[in-house]
Order: structure tokens, then sequence, then C-alpha cells
């Protein structure tokens, strides 16, 4: 799985006015950041939004699938990212409204702490 790089670019564009945008790589994917704070991946040729338990109402309201990935021995593992409506794929203001729900998700998330 490779990061396409023009849809990295055009999230990092669109998004430039939400903040410092960065991004590194995931497991053959791309995290991105805004002023630090994890908000989506590409991964599968697609964009996934950060959702929590506050956010998750409207996800489920378009319908927005859930990042999943199955692994060795058919165990499935999901993580609570959603699938970018298409729209943001080519309007900067819909990038924006969705990246802005998932920044705010990204926020109210526990800090993790490293260990020692």
């Amino acid at each position: 799985m490779a990061v396409d790089a023009g849809l990295a670019d055009w999230v990092t564009e669109a998004c430039a006015p939400l903040g410092a945008i960065s991004r590194k790589r995931l497991f053959g994917g791309a995290a991105l950041y805004c002023d630090g704070f994890a908000f989506a991946i590409l991964a599968y040729d697609a964009l996934w939004f950060k959702a929590d338990a506050e956010s998750d109402a409207v996800w489920d309201a378009i319908g927005a699938e859930r990042f999943s990935v199955t692994r060795e021995g058919g165990k499935v593992q999901s993580i609570n990212y959603r699938r970018a409506p298409d729209d943001v794929y080519d309007d900067a203001e819909a990038m924006r409204e969705w990246a802005g729900l998932a920044i705010a998700a990204s926020r109210r998330a526990p800090v993790k702490r490293k260990k020692r």
C-alpha cells in the first residue's frame, strides 16, 4: 500500500488554514497531523478522518464506513477513523469542514504517555 502523494498534498493544502499540517509514514500509508494532533490517515487509496463518541453520530448520519483491517487468522481490527465523504476530494471547504470535525475529535482524545 503506497501513499497517494497527490492526495496527501491536496489535504495539506486544503487544510493549511486549520493549522500546521504534517504527515508521517504509517504501515505503508500515512498519518496526518494538525498542530501535532493526528486527525487523518491515508490508507487503501482513501482518506480516513478521526472520530470519537462525540462525533460518531455525524459520521453515522452520512453512512461513513469505519476503518478496519483483517489480520492473519481472519481477525478484524477496527479503529475509530471514518471514510471521508466524496466531496472532500475536490472541495477545499468540505475538506476543512470534515477535517475540523476530525481535529476536534483528536484534541478531545486522552494524551497517551510514553512508557519508560
